[in-house]
């Protein structure tokens, strides 16, 4: 619950009303919700299929973040 509840409240930006790094810094909070609930699930699961998810996901978002961040930085 902590996980879900801190990825709300730091999806809560400041909007700028440039979609794209609005989008991308919304985003990277999600992400890195996601991360934290899958750690959660490999702390706790059992079900190897749940854990083997638990780590794509964990793999799939820390690349996703990567590239926002990229993003992020390009000059505007």
């Amino acid at each position: 619950m902590a996980a879900n509840e801190k990825m709300h409240r730091d999806m809560a930006i400041t909007f700028t009303g440039d979609a794209d790094r609005d989008f991308a810094a919304s985003m990277i909070p999600h992400h890195e919700g996601a991360i934290a609930m899958a750690r959660v699930q490999l702390a706790h699961g059992r079900d190897p299929g749940m854990r083997s998810l638990a780590e794509a996901v964990i793999r799939a978002q820390e690349s996703e973040i990567a590239t926002l961040r990229a993003f992020l930085a390009r000059p505007r």
